[in-house]
């Protein structure tokens, strides 16, 4: 028995795997795919991207918000776990990246369920609070960490109160933990784990889970 957190060695993960993980075969393929891209690291874990898809079945989202695409993992996974009349709009600067996506998003069924806007995300953030502040049910961040803050803060406008904020990456690694490294991506992680941690407009628990995933919601 424990009070912390097993650490998760490489046959306790196997197992984690094997006994829970459920992962469409597109998914599958996708991940495979991507591997194999010279940033594959970038894709979310696969239980991460199934605890994520609970959250929204869990919580009856209909409207999400994807800050970061790549080659589309979490999209399609979080877009296979929305109802029929659900919508996700996802944000990437890159065409070639997403380019990936939009080929799974057709093999998985679910392109009518996504709007890809294309362009720096900070600057679609700021239309998109004039179109739709106060009406998403659930956001996710994964995208160039020095921008974190800024994408926290419209994230909050853009959410509903109630509404779910994950972000991804928090732990980065260990290097957050790490005083000698202050790196602008480790020191802007750092930064907006202390800020939410000190935030009356959220509640919000940072789970160990791949590289780090923040939950927070909106008060």
């Amino acid at each position: 028995m424990t009070n912390k957190t097993v650490h998760l060695h490489d046959d306790l993960y196997d197992y984690l795997l094997d006994v829970s993980l459920r992962e469409p075969e597109v998914l599958r393929q996708l991940r495979e795919e991507t591997a194999r891209h010279v940033y594959g690291s970038m894709q979310i874990a696969p239980e991460q991207g199934q605890f994520m898809a609970l959250l929204v079945e869990i919580t009856g989202a209909r409207k999400l918000l994807e800050i970061g695409v790549f080659t589309g993992y979490s999209s399609t996974r979080l877009a296979l776990a929305l109802r029929t009349d659900g919508r996700l709009t996802a944000l990437d600067i890159s065409e070639e990246y997403t380019a990936t996506a939009r080929r799974y998003w057709a093999l998985a069924g679910v392109s009518d369920r996504i709007d890809l806007r294309l362009g720096p995300a900070l600057e679609t953030l700021a239309a998109l609070v004039g179109e739709a502040a106060n009406s998403y049910d659930l956001a996710f961040i994964d995208a160039d960490k020095t921008s974190y803050d800024g994408y926290y803060e419209y994230a909050l406008q853009l959410l509903r109160p109630g509404g779910l904020l994950l972000i991804d990456n928090v732990l980065w690694g260990g290097k957050v933990a790490d005083p000698a490294i202050d790196d602008a991506n480790t020191a802007a992680l750092r930064a907006l784990n202390t800020k939410i941690h000190h935030d009356p407009r959220v509640s919000a628990v940072l789970l160990p889970l791949a590289d780090g995933l923040m939950l927070a919601r909106k008060r």
